[in-house]
């Protein structure tokens, strides 16, 4: 898989960034979403400088995704338990069925 080089901007900076060739999309994408929030905190937060509001964001993003993973956990656990309740049902009937097949 060969790379590719996209220019991204962000707070009013040009970043090449090296990506796989099929995924510049979702780069552009996602530096369209961090754009939005960077502007969003450079508006609210006129005292901080670049990095400041670089590592804001960064800190919003981590929360988003630590948020995002722990309703995945709990979205995993929930469908363990019901495929446990499944597979139990499951092997009740088999077994009630073979109790009056006999």
């Amino acid at each position: 898989m060969s790379n590719k080089a996209v220019n991204i901007s962000l707070l009013g900076r040009t970043y090449s960034i090296s990506c796989p060739a099929q995924q510049e999309v979702i780069l552009m994408d996602i530096a369209a979403r961090l754009e939005k929030q960077l502007e969003k905190l450079k508006d609210k937060t006129t005292n901080f400088n670049r990095e400041e509001i670089v590592i804001m964001a960064a800190l919003n993003l981590g929360h988003e995704l630590y948020t995002e993973q722990q309703k995945n956990k709990e979205y995993q656990l929930e469908m363990s338990k019901r495929i446990s309740l499944l597979q139990n049902t499951l092997e009740k009937a088999l077994l009630e069925k073979a109790k009056v097949e006999k």
